[in-house]
């Protein structure tokens, strides 16, 4: 983008905003510091029947006596986490005079830093044609943030956005931490099978579906000559009246819908932002809400 987007001013309101979610709500997205694996910390996960060889210590000799079988206690391993956040760069985030793109590189940046507060390790890409291009790799600490994150100026939104054949021939990591896609998931190009994927992996995952107030509700009416922010040799021709208004809003219910019910299907979140929206609002009107921020 070249511009200064993530600059001290922003950072300071980032640095508030944590602030305000660490006196208000008890943990960052439900609480995704405790692996899906098991390891030897104190905290009890499950039972497993016993085989030999394995560590004696860690018999129910309870359950021996009420069930006159060995069991294994399994504990959950405690270890840090690595948050993952993919940007969809492609120029359909250019929409609306930047206001996605910068939403979205705001959204990542804060969502990195209330991370990295969690004590996670936070890796920050962005998803472009059908690569997947690593703008931040591994960082940790407050340092590492301040010295790495104006990085994301620098991030060009062009071209399509192939969120599944970008994702999957990637190392995604095994039940250690958030995925967190942001997009506005406008598309014909599959994502849902980077999302089955990813959830596949045991992974925590939030989809951020972002769209402008116009893409919302269009105000626009009369003929208007559009043009395919993805594709510029598809162009359209179309006198917007009250019944293409309709159509339209249907489309996007539908886009937004499918997008949601997928998310639910399997246990994911999901929301719905819009790219004019403060970044706070989003944080504290949508993310409380729908019980990411608990």
């Amino acid at each position: 983008m070249k511009s200064n987007l993530i600059n001290e001013e922003f950072l300071a309101q980032v640095e508030m905003l944590q602030s305000l979610i660490k006196n208000n709500v008890g943990g960052m997205f439900g609480g995704n510091h405790q692996s899906k694996t098991y390891g030897s910390s104190c905290e009890f996960a499950d039972y497993r029947d016993y085989i030999p060889g394995d560590d004696v210590t860690k018999i129910d000799w309870n359950a021996f006596a009420r069930f006159d079988k060995l069991y294994q206690k399994l504990f959950l391993d405690e270890r840090q986490m690595h948050t993952k956040i993919y940007i969809d760069a492609s120029r359909s985030m250019e929409y609306s005079n930047l206001d996605k793109a910068e939403c979205a590189l705001k959204l990542a940046a804060t969502i990195a830093y209330i991370s990295l507060n969690e004590m996670d390790k936070v890796s920050i890409y962005a998803i472009r044609d059908k690569k997947v291009h690593t703008i931040i790799n591994g960082m940790v600490g407050k340092d590492a943030y301040i010295s790495n994150i104006g990085k994301l100026n620098e991030v060009e939104f062009s071209g399509d956005c192939y969120i599944s054949d970008a994702i999957m021939p990637e190392s995604v990591g095994y039940g250690d931490g958030l995925s967190v896609i942001i997009s506005d998931f406008l598309t014909d190009n599959n994502y849902e099978n980077a999302i089955n994927y990813l959830n596949d992996k045991r992974r925590d995952v939030l989809c951020i579906q972002l769209l402008s107030k116009e893409e919302i509700n269009p105000l626009i009416r009369g003929k208007v000559h559009f043009f395919d922010s993805e594709n510029v040799s598809k162009a359209y021709r179309k006198n917007i009246n009250r019944d293409i208004i309709n159509a339209y809003r249907k489309a996007v219910e539908y886009a937004t819908g499918r997008l949601r019910d997928l998310c639910a299907s399997i246990g994911a979140s999901y929301i719905l932002a819009c790219a004019e929206d403060d970044i706070a609002d989003i944080f504290f009107g949508k993310m409380i809400d729908m019980g990411v921020l608990k």
